[in-house]
Parts: structure tokens; C-alpha cells; sequence
């Protein structure tokens, strides 16, 4: 067994390995997944590491890492080379570990370097055992994992990313190597020409082994002379540093990352519309030798993929120029080409086809059942009715009829999206028409003809999921327009507020993957049921939001308690929905939630919430006054003006007292707390609606004039008769169905200054 660590940093070490990190604060440019708060740090820390591959550039610190693992856990850690090592070392090595965790329970944690040297057969001898825990895996290795090594040893691992070392990050590993005595060359005078150490860094290119290689060339090739009157000074001059470091050529592996790092910004190119950049990665990809079959397919593949019926003829211009290149060849093969790529480029775009995955999605899950109208009459019409009640478009003017086609169960479910873009926008607005005639005629059957919800479960049940998808919908519209304003990326630090419904948890720990997701709920029961959801979702242990209970009477926890419940205070982003629902709101309120959440941010963080201010919510006298233009309601327009007028009144007072702090707040209140804490906000208007169902304890809640603030207003502005009258009206209505319900909600960033 090849021993990495073993005496490997004595003083006839090369000064790379001398120089190798000992702890999680010696890394130096991977802060994204080592620092403060980030997963792979506190699982370190923690001694909790499960099976794990670093992929890298050579010299960004993979080894290093292992090695800070090494001298961190508690677990007994081995060391492979799969350039030395075959599968009799890699037997020996789980022999160990499994004496080792049956005689005193310990665990061993495997490293492995190069792991994509090993072939199928090595990998495979190792993969039970990570299956099964006997050793925790630690891999490195140069090329990208999910092509270079065994899908079953990746699917059982965690990937994470170095990144080559910015210059900054490569200037202060050089200049810790000049000044540690002990590993380094402290003890020396080492003085650099202008631009010399300048030179090493750019040189290097993000590679500190490379870095600290040419300086150790220079500085022991460089002899030791006087210079202002000082003996045994090193002086490098920049003709010594360019001596001491050579320029790398960029090669183009067709097997290899460069390959797909191409490929990939050729597709991104064209997807984002960007003629000069398509063009530019073409015509890289073919000077290196790429087979043109290769970049036809992927362009075939994008033609359905990112443009589909925005412009239903890219395909077939695709095809068409794979025909033409098939014939004609190279050099003049490149015309057909560069017109598929320039034709895919400059056309509308639309992935409404990825609507399929999401049917398939759902036929993955459910087994729905034909409808019978829908089923072959040719066989079992006359025994089970195959084929009865089917309704034949052509028979119809306009060659359609709205009837039942999914399964009964899967009513209302919606997978495809036209766009707004091209050929797609043309057909939108008749996709949509149809749906909404569809869903008529099938409300139309749950309800019967004018009557009432009917008493029967599976009726009623009918309307409550069709109002319940509804409402998921809305939800779902919420979190990503959430989403979509915070920017999350990978390796962010998220909290998430009133976070029982566990809507935003879930999303921010996909976006900001590596990073940290914790959460605040209210109760014990609720962060024990997300947390069961998270395992049952299959979360790996690794990735688990951090969620805790909090009580405050802020809506954000003090830096202190942040870092009790979660080992960390500075968060890229606190996002929250619906802070105050129900609550008391103003600008000392609101003042309040700005400032404990300007301690728990990090430089440039943000805050992003939704609010839905009573103030924009809906007026019933709306909902009437629409109903009545539709004749689902029989309303004097005299009553309508007059409640409309009341209600305006009541949400426009501006006296003092508990009702203003809980009913009139809006934009300007949420400004003005959060600009007195030193916040840039922004504030956008969103349109909300939904189908939602009148219920009876609803109405009977709005209309109790002792406990309603509402209710009280109405009634002493409208007297007993409009009141009762208005009541009347909403509870015959009610009985109807749902009603399209309106109002206004508050998005909301605000960045830290």
C-alpha cells in the first residue's frame, strides 16, 4: 500500500509538499466548500463525512484536503494510489477496515487519489464496501467524475468541485512560503524584481503546485548576493522568474473535459441567442478535430430541446443541413454547418417539450386507469360500455368539443406551457382557450346544473382537490418568484424563516447545494416532520438543512441564537413568506425585522420575502360586482357602490390604534423600517388570484360584527338591512363553487449597503 502522507513534508521535500495545508483554515481559494458555514467544512468538523470524490485541476488542493481529513477525523485513514495500487492493495485495504470496525467499532476513511486511473474491475472490488460502510470513500481525481468513474461509486458519493486559485490566492500562497521559517524560506532574505512574483502568478494559471514549484526553482537556482549593503540576499529578477515557470498549452482532449466544457459552451451559446460566441465555439471545436456528426446530433437535440414550436422548421433545417454536409464534405462542408448553428442561434426559443418529462414524471407515479368513453368500443362495448359517452370532434364547427381526456384522478393536472415566442404565441392564446372550455364543462359536471356542491364525498372531495390544486399552484408561484429575486447559487448560505410549511427549504437546499440551508420553525413537531421528509426524500446525511426551533418575537433570530442553532451568523440570503400574516405590522415592526436581519447577513447579502398586505387584498364588493355582471348574482348596483364605499373607508383610515397596526401597512411602511436599518430596497407589485371556495365559517367570521374590525365598519356604515343583505348574497353564492379571488402581494429585496 502506497502511503501519501507518510513522511512526505521532511526538509528534502519539495516546497509544494512542504507547504501542504495541515488544517481547514491553511486552505487557501476553495472558501465555496471549506468556508465558514459551508457543508463540507462542518462535515469535517463534525467527524460525520460521508463518501466523497474532490475534482479538480491539478494543484487546487485535492490531496491537500485529504490530508486536513486526515488530520481531522477520528476515523483510522488509509491512503491509495490507483496508479500504484491494484485490487489486491484495494482487499487488503478493506481487510483492515473491517477487522478495524468489528473488533473496536472504528471507521476507516479510504483516499484515494487518481481514482479515475483505476479500470471498471477495481472500481467494482470497492464499491460494496462503501455500500455497505465498512470505509468511507475519499477520491481525487483530475477528470470529471460522472464520465471518468463508476456510475455506481458516483451515485454513492458526493462530488465537489475545486476551482483553480484566483490571483489573489496564489499571491498569498507564495507569500506564506516566503514567509514560514519552518517549511518555507522565512528563514532567508528573499527580495522579488518589480513584476517577478506577478509574473509566477499569472504564469501559474490557478495552479499552486505550479506556483510553488517555480519559485522554489528560482529561489535555489538564484545565487545569494549583496544588495544595498546586505549580505546573502536573494534577489529574483523577473528574466529569473520567466526562466523558473513556463507557459502551459492549452490542449483540446476530444475524450476529455475540454471536450465537454466546449460542447457545453457551443449549446449555452445558442441557446442564449448569441450568433458570435456559436460561431466562435464552432469553429474551435472543428479547428481541433471534432467529429462534425457530434455537433450535428447536439444541434438536432437543441433544435427540439430550446427552440421546439417556437419555430417548428429549425429541426428540419438541421436535418436538412446534415444532409447537405453528408454529401458535399469537408471544406465546403463547413457552409451547412455554420447556416444550422447561425438558423439555431437567431430563432425564437421555447422548451415547452420538456413538458414530456414531467408526464413522464407523473406516469412514473400513478397507474390512472382509461376513462371508459376514452377505451377501444371495438371489443368490449357491449359487457363494460367501452366507448360510451365519446364525443366525436369532427362532428363540431370548429372540429373540437371540450371533454374528458386525462384520467379521472389527474383532472386539472396541466404539463404543457406554451410560450410567449414565435410560432408557440400564435397558438397560445387557442391552447388556453380550450383549457378553460374543458374545465367549464368538467366543473359543470361535478356541480350538476346550478345546484349546489353535491352532498356525496366523491363530489365534494372533487371540488376541494380542484380548489387545492389551485392553491399549489399559487404556492409554487410564490417560492419561485421568491427564488428567482434571491439568485441563490451553489455554495450560498440560506436561512429560511417560518419555514413550518417547509415551501422554501426545500428549493433553497437544491439551489444553494454545498452551501448551507437552515431553517426556523415554531415547534418541535414541525421541524421533526421535515426533517422525516427530508430522509424519505432520500437527502443525503450530508445535505440535511440545518432547521431549529425558534421562538423569538422577532422574525429573525439574533446573531447569538443563529449560532447556537446553527453553528453559524452570516447568511448570503434570509428569505421569508408571508412574515407578518395576521400580525400587527409597522414601521417599528418592520424597523425590527431589518436590523436583526442586517446582523445575520454577509457582505452583499440579502433579504427576500412576500408579503400580502389587507390593504391590497380582495374586496368582497369586487367579488359581487363580478358575479352580478356574470347573472351568477342578482345585486342592486346601489348596494355594491355602497359597500364598495365602506370598504374603502375602512382600509384607507388612518387613526390610531390596534386596527391600523394590523390592517393598514403597506409598501411605504416596509420601505421605511428597512431603509432606517441602512437597507436598498426593492419593492414589486405582484398580481395574485386564485380559484378559492367561499366557505360558510369564513362569511360567518367576516360578518361577526362584535369580533370582526371588518365586519363592525361594514355594518355601522351600511345598517343592518345591507349587511344581512350583503351576507345573503356571498352565502348564495358560495354555494356555487369557487370564485375567482384577487389581490395584491408585495416581493421583496432587500440588499445590505
Amino acid at each position: 500500500m502506497a502511503d501519501l502522507f507518510s513522511g512526505a513534508a521532511g526538509a528534502g521535500a519539495p516546497l509544494a509538499e512542504r507547504m501542504r495545508p495541515r488544517v481547514l483554515d491553511d486552505v487557501i481559494g476553495q472558501d465555496h466548500i471549506v468556508g465558514p458555514g459551508r457543508l463540507l467544512r462542518r462535515a469535517i468538523q463534525a467527524d460525520r463525512l460521508s463518501s466523497i470524490i474532490f475534482y479538480g485541476p491539478p494543484g487546487t488542493g485535492k490531496t491537500s484536503l485529504a490530508r486536513v481529513i486526515a488530520n481531522t477525523t477520528k476515523a483510522r485513514f488509509e491512503s491509495l494510489n490507483a496508479v500504484l495500487s491494484g485490487v489486491k492493495d484495494i482487499r487488503d485495504a478493506i481487510d483492515r477496515a473491517s477487522e478495524r470496525r468489528k473488533l473496536y467499532g472504528q471507521r476507516t476513511i479510504l483516499f484515494v487519489d487518481e481514482v479515475h486511473r483505476w479500470n471498471k474491475a477495481q472500481q467494482d472490488a470497492l464499491l460494496p464496501w462503501v455500500e455497505n460502510g465498512t470505509v468511507v470513500l475519499v477520491g481525487a481525481t483530475t477528470e470529471n467524475p460522472f464520465f471518468e468513474v463508476n456510475r455506481a461509486l458516483v451515485s454513492r458519493s458526493r462530488i465537489f468541485q475545486l476551482k483553480p486559485l484566483d490571483k489573489d490566492g496564489l499571491t498569498l500562497t507564495a507569500r506564506r512560503a516566503l514567509a514560514d521559517p519552518e517549511r518555507g524560506y522565512g528563514s532567508l532574505n528573499v527580495e522579488f524584481e518589480e513584476g517577478a512574483l506577478e509574473h509566477l502568478v499569472e504564469v501559474a494559471d490557478g495552479d499552486a503546485r505550479s506556483l510553488l514549484n517555480a519559485l522554489e526553482l528560482a529561489v535555489e537556482t538564484t545565487e545569494r548576493t549583496p544588495k544595498d549593503g546586505a549580505d546573502g540576499e536573494i534577489y529574483i529578477t523577473l528574466e529569473a522568474a520567466e526562466e523558473s515557470i513556463q507557459r502551459r498549452a492549452v490542449l483540446y482532449d476530444k475524450d476529455g473535459d475540454y471536450h465537454f466544457d466546449t460542447i457545453s459552451a457551443f449549446i449555452k451559446s445558442v441557446r442564449g441567442s448569441d450568433p458570435d460566441a456559436a460561431l466562435y465555439w464552432l469553429a474551435k471545436m472543428l479547428r481541433a478535430g471534432e467529429d462534425p456528426a457530434f455537433i450535428f446530433r447536439r444541434m438536432m437535440i437543441l433544435a427540439s430541446e430550446d427552440v421546439g414550436l417556437a419555430d417548428p422548421r429549425a429541426l428540419g433545417v438541421v436535418i436538412s443541413c446534415v444532409e447537405s454536409f453528408e454529401r458535399i464534405g469537408f471544406p465546403e462542408g463547413n457552409y451547412p454547418l455554420a447556416q444550422a448553428c447561425l438558423y439555431l442561434a437567431t430563432a425564437p426559443k421555447s422548451n415547452s417539450a420538456m413538458a414530456f418529462f414531467d408526464a413522464l414524471a407523473v406516469v412514473e407515479k400513478e397507474d390512472a386507469e382509461v376513462p371508459l368513453h376514452l377505451r377501444d368500443p371495438s371489443r368490449d362495448k357491449e359487457g363494460f360500455g367501452h366507448g360510451e359517452g365519446y364525443v366525436y370532434p369532427h362532428a363540431y364547427r370548429e372540429h373540437w368539443k371540450a371533454q374528458q381526456y386525462l384520467p379521472s384522478a389527474l383532472q386539472g393536472k396541466l404539463f404543457y406551457t406554451p410560450s410567449f415566442i414565435g410560432y408557440e404565441n400564435a397558438i397560445r392564446d387557442e391552447v388556453l382557450r380550450k383549457r378553460e372550455l374543458q374545465a367549464a364543462a368538467l366543473l359543470g359536471e361535478v356541480s350538476g346544473s346550478g345546484e349546489h356542491i353535491p352532498s356525496i364525498a366523491g363530489g365534494k372531495n372533487a371540488w376541494l382537490r380542484r380548489v387545492e390544486s389551485g392553491h399549489s399552484a399559487l404556492l409554487l408561484s410564490d417560492r419561485d418568484a421568491i427564488m428567482e429575486r434571491a439568485s441563490l447559487r451553489p455554495g450560498n448560505r440560506v436561512l429560511v424563516l417560518k419555514a413550518d410549511d417547509g415551501l422554501l427549504v426545500w428549493e433553497a437546499l437544491r439551489r444553494a447545494r454545498d452551501g448551507l440551508c437552515a431553517a426556523c420553525v415554531a415547534s418541535g413537531a414541525a421541524r421533526e416532520t421535515l426533517l422525516r421528509f427530508a430522509v424519505s426524500a432520500g437527502f443525503d446525511k450530508m445535505e440535511l438543512p440545518e432547521i431549529a426551533v425558534y421562538g423569538g418575537t422577532s422574525v429573525a433570530p439574533a446573531p447569538e441564537a443563529a449560532t447556537e442553532l446553527f453553528g453559524c451568523a452570516a447568511f448570503d440570503s434570509l428569505l421569508v413568506r408571508e412574515p407578518w400574516r395576521g400580525s400587527k405590522v409597522s414601521v417599528a415592526v418592520t424597523g425590527d425585522f431589518a436590523r436583526s436581519a442586517a446582523r445575520l447577513l454577509a457582505p452583499e447579502g440579502r433579504v427576500v420575502f412576500l408579503a400580502s398586505p389587507p390593504v391590497s387584498g380582495e374586496r368582497l364588493s369586487r367579488v359581487i360586482e363580478e358575479e352580478a355582471a356574470k347573472g351568477s348574482l342578482q345585486a342592486e348596483n346601489a348596494l355594491i357602490q355602497a359597500l364598495k364605499k365602506a370598504e374603502d373607508e375602512f382600509f384607507s383610515a388612518k387613526d390610531a390604534g390596534e386596527r391600523n397596526e394590523t390592517v393598514f401597512w403597506d409598501g411605504e411602511t416596509l420601505k421605511k423600517g428597512f431603509n432606517e436599518a441602512g437597507f436598498a430596497v426593492e419593492i414589486t407589485v405582484i398580481e395574485q388570484k386564485e380559484e378559492r371556495l367561499l366557505a360558510e365559517r369564513d362569511i360567518s367570521a367576516w360578518f361577526n360584527r362584535e369580533r370582526s374590525s371588518w365586519g363592525g365598519a361594514i355594518h355601522a356604515s351600511l345598517g343592518e338591512n345591507c349587511f344581512e343583505t350583503v351576507k345573503n348574497l356571498l352565502q348564495n353564492r358560495a354555494k356555487q363553487g369557487p370564485v375567482t379571488w384577487r389581490w395584491k402581494s408585495l416581493l421583496c429585496r432587500m440588499n445590505a449597503v
